[in-house]
């Protein structure tokens, strides 16, 4: 094989498709990336569990095949001076040069890497941006905990022309519905996708519109010459519909931006797992946190509060990854009592919420 290709365009693409490399492979070969040169050049990662494969303009003298260790190649692309890089084959090395720089890497066999997925048919496509921004909502309430594998993931329902995410670590919910354009209205299908896959998908596929496809287990995501594949969680998942409809006695609206950052500056005093308390009054809302060891802290902000005066608490983070999801200008805490649940909702004029976070409340101290 011998290649000439830009090494802007070859360090992106290898940095996109390395991001799936096993940390701990269980053979060799699995930490390698997978170089074929015909009409172009592609570059394929595969763990049997998530594959991904970027393809780029090249200039191929001789088409051929090689398997280098991805995450040095990796290291390597992105260190190199400006000009055009230079990969060839020779014997068990892949001699790889750009300016005075000139790496000689010991490849793997090829033949000793496993077949890379099909991709499974197309089912519609979506804008990246929509798509980014919908998988940032819920993911933050997703478990980093693999011994439940169904908090693990994120659940994407789609019912013709309307897509709900959702995802739960049990403490709290996030959900978001989008538009999209499916290849059938009649379309309905649901499926557990990892989540950390869909939030490296969703990162790295912002820029264009993304093709989804699902089939046999398998979920597929590909957009401007960059396609990944992942197998799918099992199906099993709550009822997070009937845990987002509720009847609120008391709903309180907040301007989002100043409440975050009033929320991060009280929690500098709060104790690790210790709760941020609100107080909503007619007219404001008291943020408090601390008044152990460390100290405590106090702000006030105005606040719009239908129903009675409540004080409530939540622990501080998942507090801020409901709010930090909400698009609008205001957020609205539905709220009933200081020992259930509130729900989290951005406040969109007349239309229906596009994002519902519903999370936990912590029993207020003494």
């Amino acid at each position: 094989m011998k290649i000439r290709v830009n090494r802007d365009v070859l360090a992106d693409a290898v940095a996109w498709a390395a991001r799936v490399l096993p940390s701990r492979p269980v053979m060799p070969v699995l930490s390698g990336l997978l170089l074929e040169a015909g009409e172009e050049l592609s570059l394929s990662a595969f763990d049997y569990d998530v594959s991904a494969q970027a393809r780029i303009e090249a200039e191929v003298s001789e088409p051929g095949s090689v398997l280098i260790p991805g995450r040095l190649l990796a290291e390597i692309s992105r260190s190199l001076p400006g000009d055009d890089v230079e990969i060839v084959t020779e014997g068990a090395e892949a001699v790889l040069t750009c300016g005075s720089a000139e790496f000689g890497l010991v490849t793997m066999p090829v033949e000793d890497f496993p077949t890379m997925p099909t991709m499974p048919p197309s089912i519609g496509a979506i804008g990246g941006g929509v798509f980014a921004s919908a998988v940032g909502q819920v993911a933050p309430a997703s478990s980093r905990d693999d011994t439940l594998p169904m908090l693990t993931g994120i659940r994407v329902d789609i019912e013709g022309e309307t897509v709900t995410m959702a995802a739960t670590d049990r403490y709290r919910i996030a959900a978001r519905e989008f538009a999209w354009r499916p290849a059938r209205p009649d379309l309905a299908i649901s499926a557990m996708v990892p989540a950390r896959v869909l939030v490296e998908v969703a990162k790295s596929l912002r820029g264009g519109e993304v093709e989804i496809a699902m089939g046999d287990g398998v979920a597929g995501f590909e957009s401007v010459g960059r396609s990944t594949t992942v197998r799918l969680l099992d199906e099993q998942f709550i009822d997070y519909r009937a845990r987002l409809t509720s009847d609120w006695s008391i709903r309180a609206d907040v301007r989002v931006g100043p409440f975050v950052e009033a929320i991060k500056r009280v929690a500098l005093v709060a104790e690790r797992n210790t709760a941020i308390r609100l107080s909503f009054t007619q007219g404001q809302v008291t943020i408090q946190a601390g008044g152990g060891d460390v100290g405590r802290g106090t702000e006030v902000l105005d606040c719009e509060l239908h129903g009675d005066d409540i004080q409530i608490a939540f622990q501080s983070q998942f507090l801020i990854d409901g709010l930090t999801g909400i698009d609008s200008e205001l957020a609205r805490i539905n709220m009933e009592s200081p020992s259930r649940a509130a729900l989290i909702q951005d406040v969109p004029g007349d239309a229906e919420p596009a994002f519902r976070y519903l999370v936990m409340s912590l029993r207020l101290g003494g």
